[in-house]
């Protein structure tokens, strides 16, 4: 698609009150095409998901962020019949639509909407899937056949990792155009900035986020022990999907419940200074990733990480500068790095080297990808 021109753009995907990273990015992502002179609006939802699939908070009252004006809520997972006319609405508005995939839950509305928009489409109207996640994590057979049939359905697929790529191209199949690999731009929550770091070491480490399997909580605490010096805690804090008693068994089976503070609930925006104030560095032990952007969430409030080479994290890190590198799944390696990390001087020295991430490259480059496709 040209990019000399004024392109004008529907994103389809959630937007405040909804909350998360997928709501920021869509909300920026709008501010972003808007002020390079593309008019943009967002079709976003006021019912995302059946509750019984989402266990976590759905919504926030207040925004992580500048909401975005020409934003529309009418979408609802219960309302197939608002899907299509949805669709046949864009035909007639939008030169370029972008379903957001971070679901299959989200599959059925998208090709409601995408059978809409064929239905009234103008020629030269095209029909993108932007994959935050091309498949879940954690995955059961429906999913492939869902995404499958979304996948071979639009006119080009963006990933944000080379990974998810080729997961995309399998699903979608040879001759049906392009999937692409965008790096996914910084788009972190307003917190009203860093508090001012207090001297000396916090003698704690910080995970952030929804606690879900493939995060690897459970190999934190297992590397805790012989990690980290028997003075240094832990918080996890975010939304604990199935609950705190498996993770606060373990932690009792290997004798660290005193030293763990599992913090369960959304954490909102305004808390995160004071949560990363009293922190050393922010661990994430993923066993798996796509794209996330809590390494950058970490450097924005001067913290290090540890984090493991899953996904594009490792990409964020300047190894032995702003952060430390281990193996995803490997217990062992993920305690070496603890003990590096607690190494005499360590945690100040990587400290002095974080800085904050500079978005606009990230977008320039994100944007012109997009509107190319």
């Amino acid at each position: 698609m040209r990019t000399d021109r004024p392109t004008r753009v529907a994103l389809v995907g959630p937007a405040h009150p909804y909350k998360g990273g997928g709501a920021r990015h869509t909300t920026e992502l709008a501010h972003r095409l808007r002020d390079r002179g593309h008019p943009t609006t967002v079709e976003s939802w006021r019912a995302q998901y059946p509750a019984a699939l989402y266990p976590g908070r759905q919504t926030i009252a207040d925004p992580e962020g500048e909401p975005y004006p020409d934003t529309r809520r009418g979408l609802a997972w219960y309302r197939p019949d608002g899907w299509w006319w949805t669709g046949r609405r864009l035909a007639r508005e939008a030169d370029l639509v972008v379903l957001t995939l971070f679901s299959p839950v989200q599959v059925p509305a998208y090709l409601g909407i995408l059978a809409g928009v064929r239905s009234g489409r103008r020629s030269g109207t095209r029909v993108v899937a932007l994959c935050h996640n091309v498949l879940p994590h954690e995955r059961r057979a429906v999913d492939v056949s869902l995404v499958r049939s979304l996948l071979r359905r639009v006119d080009a697929v963006v990933t944000h990792s080379a990974e998810q790529a080729r997961l995309a191209e399998g699903l979608r199949g040879p001759g049906r155009g392009s999937v692409v690999v965008a790096e996914m731009p910084p788009h972190l929550p307003e917190t009203g900035g860093a508090l001012p770091p207090p001297p000396g070491e916090r003698r704690r480490l910080l995970f952030l986020g929804i606690v879900r399997p493939y995060k690897g909580i459970d190999l934190l605490l297992r590397a805790l022990p012989d990690g980290a010096p028997e003075d240094v805690e832990l918080t996890v804090a975010g939304e604990f999907w199935g609950g705190t008693g498996k993770l606060e068994a373990l932690a009792a089976e290997l004798g660290i419940a005193d030293r763990v503070r599992l913090r369960d609930g959304y954490v909102p925006a305004g808390e995160l200074p004071e949560l990363f104030a009293s922190a050393d560095a922010v661990v994430l032990p993923y066993r798996t990733a796509t794209a996330s952007q809590n390494v950058w969430l970490a450097h924005e409030h001067g913290l290090p990480v540890v984090v493991t080479r899953a996904g594009t994290l490792a990409g964020h890190v300047r190894e032995g500068v702003d952060g430390l590198l281990c193996e995803p799944g490997d217990v062992e390696d993920l305690a070496r790095a603890l003990r590096a990390f607690y190494a005499p001087g360590e945690p100040e020295r990587l400290r002095a080297g974080v800085r904050p991430v500079d978005p606009d490259p990230y977008w320039r480059a994100y944007t012109d990808l997009l509107l190319e496709e």
